[in-house]
This record gives C-alpha cells, structure tokens and sequence, in this order.
C-alpha cells in the first residue's frame, strides 16, 4: 500500500514540474502573443525585452507627441470578416456505389449538420479564428461529456443522460507541447492541457476538495496614459492577474507508446491525483487513440509547432506609422504655434512658457534689449506625405487586405470586371489560411463521428430540416456508422450576388432542363433554394415525395412486412426503378441469402406497380 501511494506522489511531483518546465520554454512564444494583442488593443510603445517580458517604452522628450493611428485593428477586422465566410459544408464521399455506402454518407452527413447547428459550431470556430488571427494558433477541444443529451433511464434515482459531443476553443495560453518545434500535434509525444476552474467545478467534475491558489490568467486592462502632448488617453493592453477561489488543473496526453499502449492521461490539480488511465478516445484511423485536440494556424511557420500571426509583421509597419504621423504633426504644431527666441533676461520666461504668445497678449520686454522674434521655419516637406503614402501601401501588402475593403466609394473608372478581379486577387491571398481553416474543420468533424461510433450505444434521434420545411426523423446508433472520406467546400469569394448570376448563366445555356429543354419540379425547387426563395416552395416538389415513399416502401419489404399496398397515387416508373436499384445493391443480396422469399416479395410488388402503369397506357391511348 505504500508503495502505491509512493508511485502516485512521485508521478503527481513529476508532472507538475513537467508542466513548469514546458512553461519556461514557452515564455518567448507567449511574449510574442501578448505583443501582438497589445499592438491589436492600441497599447503600441512597447517591446519584448530580453526577459521575455512586454515593456512599454517612455517618451525621449516630454513634448513628444506618443499618438497612436492603429491600422492594425481593422485589418485584422477586415480579415476576420472575410474569414467568416469560411464555414465549411462537409460534403460526404461514400465508400462505393452501393445503396448501403450511399445511405450511410447521407447519414453521416446528417449528422454532421445536426451537431454543427446542436453544438453552434460557428460560433467555436470564430472563437479559435480569433485566436490563430491574433497569436498565430488556435484549438479545438472534442470531448464526450456523459452529462449531456437525453435522460435513457434512472439510476439509483439519478437520471443517466445518453452522452453527447462536446466542442470548445482553447486558447494557446492553455497548451504546452512537450517540444515547440515539432511541426503538428500527431508529431508530440506528450502534450498539457493547463486550465483554471474554480474548486468548486472542480468538485463536480471529479469529485477532489482542493484548496484555492494563486493562479495568474491573461486579462484585458485599460489604463489611463499621457497621450499626445499635454493630455490623457484611455489604452487598452493585456496584462496578468489572479484568479480567485480557482486552482490550475493539469491534464497530460501521452501518445501511445511501447509502454502505454493505449496512450496515457494524467490529470493533477495541487497535491492530488484525479485521474490516471488509457487514454479515453478512439479517435484516429485504425481505432488508434490520440489526442482529443486539433490545431488551427494562421500561417505556418516550419520546423515550429506554433503559428505566426499576420501582426507580427504588421508591427514594425506601425511603428514607422506612428513615428511619422507624430513627428509630422509635431512639425506642424511649430509651423501653427511657431518657435519664439528672446535675449536672456529680456522676458518673463515662465509666463511665455504656461501662457504662450495669447491673441492680444501684451508682450512686455527690457528696454535696450532685441525684442522677442518667431523663428523662421519651413513649410512641411513633401517627404513626409510619400513616406505615409508607402507605409499605407505596405500595410496591405503584407496583411493581405487591400483598399478594395477599407474604402466605402471607388473611382467610377473602374469597371465591374476590374473590381471583380480585384476580389477575387484578394481571395487568392488569403486562400493559405482559409485552407488551414477548412482542413482544421474537417479534422473536427472526423474526431466528432469517431466519438459517435465509440459512445453513440443507444437509439439516438435525429430530425433534419431544410429550407423548404421538409423534414426526416429517423433513428441511428453507432453501428450505422462506417469509414467515410469528409472533404469541405468553401464559400470563400462566392457571394450570393455571384451564385445567382452563375445560376442564371446555366439557365440560359440550358444545362439545367431535361431532354425537352423544361426544367422540372426539382430543379426548380432547388434553384429558389440556392436562391433563398426556396420556403416559398413548401413540400410541393411531387417527385421528391415519391422517392422518399418508395425507400419507406423499400424499408418495409426488406424488413418481412407482408403487405405493402401499391396505390394508384403511386409514380409507377419511379417506384418500379426504385425498387430495381435496391434490389440490386450488396444489401438486398445479403438478405435474399438469409431469407429467400424476400426477393419474390419485391418481384410480386414491382408486378403490381406494372399492372397500375399498363392500366394508365391503356387510358392514355
């Protein structure tokens, strides 16, 4: 027994000062970070010392003008906004033609929307955008939480919930890599996931009385500065402060290993082990276990496990920004209030200086002394408009946010050609981190089936609904879900001004008729659909009606029901292919070999279908 409590206190002290080392090596990075927020928040004479510690730097003269003009915040802005469209629409590849596969990528694609509007899963992904816009990194955090879904049953009183996914963003303060230069987190061997929680959460989650202890989170501050020359300013800036009745608790992944063949999770908060055990998710390829995180980057840095930010460029940029604006408006104050030179002993010194050459000032000076002079200066040089005028131009240069978004009126020269390919220009640039956005998504949606095919035991219900308030509700667990490959597709660029003139191009060309150049009910219900017209449709779309009653009626056959009446409201030439093609799939095979009469089931059926359309030639003629 002693040995064992040994072996907990020794791995408790072990991973604690594995966490306060990788904490050390991180600083350089989280120095970086706060910099770029400080510049983001306006909070811009300031610097990373050699300490890695963020500094602000004092004024050389107290008559320097310390303006900000922050041109970073609204292209950071600009480009969040532009980022915004990338919500990517996981499109689901079966794994053949078969019915089966194809049912299969309709349901996982199903569920795929349901948890994306359940869990409001653009809200996370803006959340972990921000954050890869502002530090260059960004994470997900898929989680299953028992706690979460419907009541299945009671339990010694208590209800027992099915379970449900979880997904949260992470910000980068809350993750510690066992080495910050591996390129992704599938190459890490271990990886820390430190977060404050009240110890009364705490309590709740795992069931361990801890004490509170100091713990330092990064908090947004405003503080009231000398701005300017002789007047005070409001600035924001990220500092560090103590959050109480809380306590840290550290989660440690360890990959899987020789010696951990499932992997490792150890959770320490203070003292106290919480817990200790395999790693908890199957959510790899070949039911391998990993870590429940995905990281998304701004821009990829090689050989380095964090990101970069587009700020971190953007930094110099405004600071020769800001040096020139001041010492141009400095200039400008000389050239309006002018520099006044008197002979020593001549004037009141103190009374010009708190009062200054006042309209209507009598101006008193010793007789037989040089009366008081304005210095001659000169008008502003040309240098300091192109210098403003190149540094503008360099801001959109490195962010990739050109003027085209910053300026609300353009030039009537300009053609609509011209200002599309300049949309389009602007798309392209940021097309690299709209592709670490879309691939981050995808990686999300993989982890979130993995979960469901691990934890989803029980019947679950699910009620998908369009925009032409059609709606299915059926029933799904775990075993229905199979291997599928998720692409994404991106709305980046594609506005919908720009759908719709593509739509009415394949119109006119006739590629969206049938063979007698009409267009028929469906596409016309899927037309006012892409245009945002399609509830005006409601459920009038007759021929989507018949193929979903011929797949029930499909469902009912192959389940052993004795009778499955054919009726004369029936689309015959629908029903009858449609129970073709089911009879053909791997599916049908594998139950006609289990019970053979189910295929004569189908031919009786199909018969019936036959007869109704002869009687309808028949009148026809």
């Amino acid at each position: 027994m002693k040995k064992k409590i040994d072996y907990k206190q020794d791995l408790i002290e072990e991973v604690r000062k594995d966490f306060l080392n990788r904490l050390k090596l991180r600083k350089g990075f989280e120095a970086i970070w706060r910099l770029n927020t400080n510049f983001l928040l306006g909070n811009q004479y300031c610097y990373v010392s050699s300490l890695n510690q963020v500094e602000e730097t004092d004024k050389t003269y107290f008559w320097q003008q310390r303006e900000v003009f922050n041109h970073i915040a609204p292209i950071i802005e600009t480009r969040l906004s532009k980022l915004a469209t990338v919500r990517p629409n996981m499109e689901v590849l079966p794994v053949s033609s078969e019915e089966r596969d194809l049912k299969v990528a309709k349901l996982t694609k199903d569920i795929i929307k349901s948890v994306y509007d359940k869990l409001n899963l653009k809200e996370v992904i803006s959340k972990v955008t921000k954050w890869s816009e502002i530090t260059g990194t960004g994470f997900y955090k898929i989680v299953w939480n028992k706690n979460l879904g419907k009541s299945v049953y009671l339990k010694d009183n208590e209800e027992v919930t099915e379970g449900e996914v979880e997904v949260c963003a992470v910000s980068p303060y809350e993750i510690f890599p066992d080495n910050n230069y591996c390129g992704s987190l599938e190459e890490c061997f271990s990886l820390i996931h430190a977060k404050a929680y009240e110890v009364n959460e705490i309590k709740n989650i795992w069931g361990v009385d801890v004490e509170p202890e100091d713990v330092e989170t990064v908090s947004f501050a405003t503080s009231t500065s000398i701005g300017g020359f002789k007047y005070k300013s409001n600035t924001s800036f990220v500092t560090s402060e103590q959050a109480f009745n809380s306590a840290i608790v550290i989660e440690r992944y360890e990959a899987p290993s020789t010696q951990y063949k499932n992997g490792r999770l150890v959770i320490v908060c203070q003292n106290k082990l919480l817990y200790c055990g395999d790693l908890p998710y199957v959510n790899l390829y070949n039911n391998k276990r990993g870590f429940p995180f995905v990281r998304q980057v701004s821009s990829e840095t090689p050989g380095c496990f964090w990101g970069s930010s587009v700020i971190e460029r953007l930094i110099p940029v405004q600071r020769a920004y800001n040096a020139v604006k001041n010492r141009k408006h400095e200039y400008l104050n000389r050239l309006t209030m002018g520099v006044l030179t008197v002979e020593d002993g001549s004037v009141d010194i103190s009374s010009l200086e708190e009062e200054g050459l006042t309209p209507g000032k009598v101006l008193v000076y010793r007789q037989g002394s040089n009366e008081p002079k304005m210095m001659q200066t000169q008008t502003l040089p040309v240098d300091f408009e192109k210098e403003e005028e190149r540094l503008l131009e360099e801001f959109a240069e490195i962010s990739g946010v050109s003027n085209i978004f910053t300026k609300s009126s353009w030039s009537n020269n300009l053609s609509g050609t011209a200002l599309e390919l300049m949309v389009e220009q602007d798309s392209a640039r940021l097309s690299d981190t709209t592709e670490k956005i879309k691939g981050a998504v995808t990686k999300v949606a993989k982890q979130i089936l993995k979960l469901y095919k691990q934890f989803a035991v029980t019947p679950r219900l699910i009620n998908i609904n369009n925009s032409n308030l059609n709606s299915a509700v059926y029933y799904w667990k775990n075993s229905d879900l199979e291997e599928v490959e998720l692409i994404s597709q991106n709305e980046m660029g594609e506005s919908l001004s720009s759908q719709r003139e593509q739509i009415l191009k394949l119109m006119d060309a006739g590629l969206l008729g049938d063979n007698e150049g009409k267009t028929s009910n469906a596409m016309r219900v899927k037309i006012l659909e892409l245009f945002g017209l399609g509830v005006w449709e409601g459920n009038t779309d007759e021929s989507v009606l018949q193929k979903n009653y011929a797949d029930d009626e499909n469902l009912s056959l192959i389940n052993g029901e004795a009778d499955v009446e054919v009726l004369e409201i029936d689309n015959h030439e629908l029903h009858i292919s449609r129970h073709i093609c089911f009879m053909l799939d791997k599916e049908f095979k594998t139950k006609k070999k289990k019970d053979k009469s189910i295929q004569q089931k189908f031919l009786n059926h199909i018969r019936e279908h036959k007869k109704f359309l002869g009687k309808e030639r028949e009148v026809k003629e």
